[in-house]
């Protein structure tokens, strides 16, 4: 049977089988000897599978026999299974069984059921029960007994803030129900526990006297014990509720008058037995003692301590934990009391006084022993000790009342000063710029460190320093904690000015006057000092402050300063240009009004020039004033002569008119133009000077040589151009040309001009 299994290559079956190309077609010949082949194998692999068959018939035979066995078995027990099938079906015990299951499972449930109803019947009549005890104990006065039970009723019935939403989705209305009648019992026994507390204590504010009745009579219920009422809040959980009437009226009228008395005090402590029992007074009176000191401290503690052994006796029975309750509530508010009425106004307001404080101190420290003694606070934890802790910080609270002193005085300077100058301040200063060896008298003229200048600052400005010298020296003999607060002192004082002057003076910035430059000078002389600041004080300054300088204040008074002084220049130029602007362009000035209209713009100029130089010259640094003063001319200078060049037609008499003008200006501004270059480099006056007024005030030379330019052949003006003056002078090709074209008429001479102008390029 190999033959049947084996493949059969085509390729063999053809004429020629070594064919290359596997994919070419096969001619008609070879399909015709192919399928002939094919055939003939065909026929040869029957005629061996018959020879094949026949060899093995037996096998076959057997073979063939015991298949069909398995099938004729295979059918007899199919029959067997569907008579049986057939046979159950006829007797149905599993249904009936499965029916008889369900039944017993649905009475078993139904009797579980009505089990749980009748034991939450149990419950829930068991907690009415209860709940009506809680009543009828009320009614009765047994609120001891009826807050024990109302104590358990709660672990039942209320639930956490945390459990409340998801349990009351699936609470029974029984449960809502009961909730809600142990809320008002509840609220009944807090309103007669409270309404018992206001019964038993009661307080004279007039006497200063506290009473403590120790039973009480409500509703026609006698004999209702103090004691009782405590023990009932505490089980219901409301004492700090039921006792912060008391605290607060214990504080209004007992504790914060023994405070706050003038004189020495005592406490006076009765037990009397009167008709409704016995009975707790508390009574304060002035001290009849005449050797007894007023209020040192010792006293008020004593008086404070028998207080509250009082309130530990009488209202708390000597209970540790109704004592920590009512501490809790009265502490805060007395522990402030104590400092802001005691402790606060016995500070040191001289470093030398601190030493004597020390007693003060100790009475305290031992005042707190005792309240924890009574578990009036807590002995254990820190926070509790709020006297100790402010009276062990005396240093800081003497420092922080020192430095409100200290800004309280910079504040008051700087909003009472004036920037008023004296009488003979601006004769004083001329004199220290005209002799350097001159000494002022006055306070208001101050060196400079860091420059060899000197200049006149404001009232506040001087005093301001004074003030954080003196507050800097206290830092060099003081504690590392005082220190600190005296240096952040002195800081803050400073930052006032940058805070205070420039609001309060704000519309005098924005104007041209003395004030504005004294603000000018103010803060270049403070952003000088403050440089100096470190390198006087810092090796005596506390070694843990050391580092501490002022020097990031400096740069922002520099800053001011510029700021300041930028805003006076930019106002004098706007003033001047507005000046200007009334010279209309300086047109037509041959014609006598247009030539009065410029020559009162010049005018004006030169009054606000005057004005500004009568300022400025004589309370300037002369550095600031030299650089200054040559902004502002140069501004005017250049204004004028720029707008004379732009003139496109200018008659004959026009250029007279217009030179006079020039000169008019120059002859006015002589004494101002020499102050100027009357200054160096270093700010002083000097004989020879080393600038001169075209190397600090470009436009001058521009316009002086425009006035000459105005009265000159046209041949001088090409020459001069060609001679390389006008473009020294500042003149540029384009405006030279116009010049020439305004004021010479057109001809073959100014053509001829014009050209050679042209050709020299610079």
């Amino acid at each position: 049977m190999d033959v049947l299994f084996n493949s059969i290559n085509v390729r063999d079956l053809l004429s020629s089988p070594n064919i290359d190309d596997v994919t070419s077609p096969l001619s008609a010949p070879d399909l015709r000897l192919l399928i002939n082949r094919l055939q003939v194998r065909s026929v040869d692999i029957k005629s061996k599978v018959r020879q094949y068959i026949l060899s093995h018939y037996s096998d076959f035979s057997t073979l063939f026999s015991q298949c069909s066995d398995v099938v004729s078995r295979s059918e007899h027990l199919s029959s067997e299974v569907s008579n049986l099938i057939q046979l159950i079906s006829d007797h149905p015990v599993e249904v009936e069984t499965k029916a008889v299951i369900d039944d017993i499972v649905i009475r078993n449930r139904e009797l579980k059921e009505k089990r749980e109803l009748l034991g939450l019947l149990a419950v829930v009549l068991e907690l009415s029960d209860k709940l009506r005890f809680v009543k009828e104990e009320i009614k009765v006065g047994r609120v001891e007994q009826a807050a024990e039970a109302l104590r358990e009723l709660k672990a039942v019935l209320v639930t956490s803030s945390n459990e409340t939403t998801a349990f009351e989705e699936r609470q029974p209305l029984v449960y809502g129900l009961l909730k809600d009648e142990w809320t008002k019992c509840f609220e009944e026994m807090q309103e007669v526990l409270l309404r018992c507390m206001d019964n038993a204590v009661w307080f004279e504010q007039e006497n200063y006297t506290v009473h403590l009745k120790h039973q009480s009579n409500i509703k026609g219920i006698d004999g209702i014990e103090l004691q009782t009422v405590l023990k009932a809040m505490d089980a219901v959980g409301i004492m700090d509720y039921g006792l912060s009437k008391v605290a607060d009226l214990m504080i209004k009228h007992v504790i914060a008058p023994v405070v706050s008395f003038r004189s020495t005090i005592v406490v006076e402590e009765t037990n009397q037995e009167s008709r409704n029992g016995a009975e707790a007074n508390l009574k304060i009176l002035p001290s009849a003692d005449p050797n007894v000191d007023s209020m040192d401290g010792g006293s008020m503690y004593s008086v404070l301590v028998d207080i509250v052994k009082f309130i530990s006796k009488s209202l708390c029975f000597g209970n540790c934990t109704w004592m920590i309750c009512f501490g809790r509530l009265t502490w805060p508010r007395m522990s402030d009391l104590i400092i802001s009425n005691f402790l606060s106004k016995n500070v040191p307001d001289d470093a030398s006084k601190l030493a004597d404080f020390q007693k003060i101190i100790k009475c305290t420290s031992d005042f707190e022993e005792s309240l924890k003694e009574l578990m009036f606070i807590a002995s254990s934890d820190g926070k509790d000790e709020r006297l100790s802790k402010f009276a062990d910080n005396v240093e800081v609270h003497f420092a922080s009342r020192k430095k409100v002193e200290i800004l309280a005085k910079a504040r008051n300077l700087l909003l009472q000063s004036d920037f008023r100058l004296p009488e003979d301040g601006t004769r004083r200063h001329s004199k220290v710029k005209d002799d350097k060896k001159s000494e002022s008298s006055s306070d208001l003229v101050v060196n400079l460190l860091f420059t060899s200048e000197r200049c006149v600052v404001s009232e506040a400005a001087s005093g301001l320093m004074k003030l954080v010298h003196g507050t800097l020296k206290d830092v060099c003999l003081s504690s590392p904690r005082v220190g600190l607060e005296f240096y952040h002192a002195a800081r803050d004082s400073l930052l006032l000015y940058e805070a205070v002057i420039p609001v309060k003076f704000e519309r005098q910035l924005d104007s041209i006057n003395h004030s504005a430059v004294l603000i000018h000078n103010d803060c270049h002389y403070l952003s000088q000092e403050i440089l100096g600041l470190a390198f006087e004080y810092r090796s005596d300054f506390p070694a843990s402050i050391r580092e501490l300088v002022f020097a990031d204040l400096a740069p922002r008074f520099q800053l001011l300063a510029e700021e300041v002084l930028r805003r006076q220049i930019k106002l004098v130029i706007y003033n001047l240009k507005q000046a200007i602007d009334g010279a209309d362009g300086f047109q037509n000035t041959h014609q006598m009004k247009q030539y009065e209209s410029a020559k009162l713009s010049i005018d004006q100029v030169i009054f606000i020039l005057e004005k500004v130089y009568i300022i400025w010259h004589h309370l300037l640094l002369p550095s600031a004033y030299k650089r200054s003063m040559s902004m502002v001319l140069e501004a005017v200078f250049s204004r004028i002569a720029n707008d004379i060049l732009l003139l496109d037609d200018i008659a004959a008499e026009e250029t007279l008119q217009l030179q006079r003008l020039i000169h008019l200006l120059f002859e006015n501004l002589s004494s101002l133009l020499d102050s100027v270059v009357a200054i160096n480099q270093s700010g002083k006056l000097q004989e020879s000077p080393t600038q001169t007024l075209d190397d600090l005030i470009p436009s001058l030379r521009k316009l002086r040589k425009l006035a000459d330019l105005l009265d000159i052949p046209l041949k001088s003006v090409t020459e001069a151009w060609e001679a390389g003056e006008l473009v020294n002078c500042g003149f540029t090709q384009t405006e030279v040309e116009d010049f020439i074209r305004a004021i010479f008429a057109d001809s073959p001479l100014r053509k001829e001009c014009l050209r050679r102008i042209e050709s020299i390029c610079y």
